[in-house]
C-alpha cells in the first residue's frame, strides 16, 4: 500500500458554480467523512490526485490546516468523455 501525501484545502463554497471554478482552476473538490465526524469539504491538486489514484490500494496522507488526515478514496467521479476527476470521496482511516 503506497501512502502519497496530497496538500488540501477547506473549500466553503457549495453548488455547480463553485464545483465548476475549483475544476476550472486545476482543482477537485472532495469530501472527507467518517468515524462519526462531520463531512468536510476539501479541494485537491486535480493532477497529484489523478497520478495518486493510479496506485492500487492507495492512501492518502492529507496535509489539511496544519493536521494530517490518512484517507482512502470511496468513491471517484470521472468525466464520462474525457476522463479528468469530477469528484471524489474520501472516507477517513484511524490506526
Amino acid at each position: 500500500m503506497a501512502e502519497i501525501k496530497i496538500a488540501a484545502t477547506v473549500r466553503t463554497d457549495f453548488g455547480k458554480g463553485a464545483a465548476r471554478r475549483i475544476r476550472r482552476a486545476d482543482q477537485v473538490p472532495a469530501v472527507i467523512y467518517g468515524h462519526g465526524a462531520e463531512p468536510v469539504h476539501v479541494s485537491l491538486p486535480g493532477h497529484d490526485l489523478m497520478m495518486a489514484l493510479k496506485n492500487p490500494g492507495v492512501v492518502l496522507s492529507l496535509e489539511l490546516e496544519g493536521r494530517n488526515e490518512v484517507v482512502v478514496p470511496k468513491q471517484v467521479q470521472r468525466d464520462p468523455l474525457k476522463g479528468f476527476l469530477e469528484h471524489v470521496d474520501l472516507l477517513v482511516v484511524k490506526a
